[in-house]
């Protein structure tokens, strides 16, 4: 009787023991079918991105999916409870889900930048009193005389007045004055308590009264959206490029501000790429910010700084520099100083090569001691070098040249097979600090292409040239300003490479 009741009693410990291996063994196939679910979510928000060349999403998949299936059949094999290959498919779960999320959050971060979302800009309108002034806030001036300009930004100065209004409580008393200078001249002299002017142009009355900004106190700024034109002014000519197989040229601006990249301000960094996919040739062409040029469709035949174009739309200095090489600008790509050093950092810092060595004054907020050669910088050491022009013999010239050598150390190292896997995170740091009109189809075949095909590239540098003079400027009337006379030669010479790289040849440095 014992016997029979021991053989019973195994007889059900093994049925048990089935009973929960077979369960097992299904929660193993079912977290394998999650997981093999969740792998064509990944690979189909993969192919979404659209950067990543189809051989390799091919790779990837099949590599995920033969991962998936040997997971699946060591459940349905399994006589035990194989807790190692269920850790491991919760494990890779895991993974495919922040991936996934990764993927889509870039996606959107690369459409965020590219010129498929333009469409609108903003003008940072400033309200500021005298440096001595009481005031601290717009209510305190319900009774000051405001004075304004309508001949720059007058529809914007009207809502910024709006607000003005508004927060003081009562109408307040203007008094017109036809430029710029003579609104900043009025404040300073005391005719009126308060101005509202646009930022761009700070920095212009900078040159005009010595220290313009440190004279004054800012005691409101309103940021005043506008429908953004340039999308559909340059967009169609854009749009029929062939970045992958067609030569191009994009405009590089450095806009001298902080915050939102869409706030319009004077280019202080205004550099031409002139790329040829086939032959992986760059040609980096540097205008220095003071050259005396016309601005199309705005300064007529007056002459004005090259920078002062930057205020009027990124379309108005890309216009201006065509008419000055003759050639023809598809693209512009605007930065500011918060996108420079949030990129650098995210590529974990660049290698630039530069021609003298000094020491940076500190106006940039940053002292650092630059070497001959090769420097490794991080992002606020490349925007300090990049900034720097008092302590170099070459003054703004210089500059020019270093702004260029960043951007050539940035290149070179974006253009490695690490760097561009990583372009949707580095893109998706910096979506709220650059702006391009280039489609996201556009930036997509252009990294496709470049992982598709490998290699090097080769660039070479160059710097428009000229002489130093005082002349009157369209941004400024009245007053002369220190502009730079090109060197025609020296364009006649830029004109020449432009044409080399379309043409296909690689050039020297």
């Amino acid at each position: 009787m014992e016997n029979r009741n021991r053989d019973h009693t195994t007889k059900s410990a093994k049925k048990k023991k089935k009973r929960i291996n077979r369960a097992f063994r299904t929660v193993g196939k079912f977290l394998v079918l999650i997981q093999l679910l969740l792998t064509l979510v990944f690979l189909a928000f993969t192919w979404r991105l659209g950067m990543i060349p189809e051989k390799y999403v091919a790779g990837l998949g099949a590599i995920l999916l033969i991962f998936a299936a040997l997971l699946f059949t060591l459940q349905a094999i399994s006589r035990g409870k194989a807790i190692l290959s269920k850790l491991v498919s919760v494990l890779m779960s895991a993974v495919l889900i922040f991936g996934s999320v990764y993927l889509y959050r870039t996606h959107d971060a690369v459409q965020d930048i590219s010129g498929d979302t333009l469409g609108t800009q903003i003008n940072s309108m400033l309200v500021a009193v005298r440096s001595d002034d009481p005031a601290e806030k717009v209510s305190d001036t319900s009774d000051y005389i405001y004075g304004l300009q309508h001949a720059e930004d007058g529809s914007d100065v009207d809502k910024a007045m709006e607000k003005v209004n508004e927060e003081a409580g009562t109408q307040v008393v203007t008094a017109e004055y036809a430029t710029l200078n003579e609104q900043a001249g009025a404040l300073l002299d005391g005719s009126v308590q308060a101005i509202v002017y646009n930022e761009g142009f700070g920095s212009i009355l900078d040159e005009v009264y010595e220290n313009f900004q440190s004279q004054v106190k800012i005691i409101a700024q309103y940021s005043i959206e506008t429908e953004d034109d340039v999308n559909a002014a340059i967009q169609g000519k854009a749009a029929e490029v062939k970045v992958d197989n067609e030569t191009f040229s994009v405009y590089i601006s450095g806009i001298d501000v902080y915050g939102p990249v869409s706030t319009r301000s004077r280019s202080d960094v205004n550099i031409i790429a002139t790329v040829n996919p086939n032959t992986k040739q760059i040609l980096l062409t540097n205008t220095p910010r003071d050259y005396y040029v016309t601005i199309p469709g705005v300064s007529g035949d007056s002459k004005d700084k090259l920078t002062h174009a930057g205020i009027y739309g990124v379309d108005k200095s890309m216009a201006t520099l065509e008419n000055l090489y003759d050639t023809e600008i598809a693209f512009y790509a605007r930065v500011n100083f918060t996108s420079l050093i949030t990129l650098v950092d995210a590529m974990g810092g660049v290698d630039v090569n530069s021609e003298y060595a000094f020491t940076t004054d500190g106006s940039g907020g940053v002292v650092i001691s630059v070497q001959e050669g090769i420097n490794h910088f991080n992002g606020e050491q490349a925007l300090a070098f990049s900034r720097e022009r008092y302590s170099l013999a070459g003054g703004d010239n210089q500059r020019g040249k270093n702004q260029m050598a960043v951007i050539q150390a940035m290149i070179q190292k974006m253009m490695t097979p690490e760097m561009l896997l990583k372009a949707p995170d580095l893109i998706s740091q910096v979506s709220d600090s650059i702006e391009t009109n280039m489609s996201m189809e556009q930036i997509q075949e252009l990294i496709q292409s470049q992982l598709n095909s490998g290699g090097s590239w080769n660039i070479k540098s160059v710097a428009a040239e000229g002489t130093g003079d005082s002349q009157y400027c369209y941004s400024m009337p009245g007053t002369a300003l220190y502009v730079m006379q090109p060197d025609q030669a020296s364009i006649d010479s830029i004109k020449s490479e432009m044409q080399a790289v379309k043409n296909g040849e690689i050039l020297t440095q």
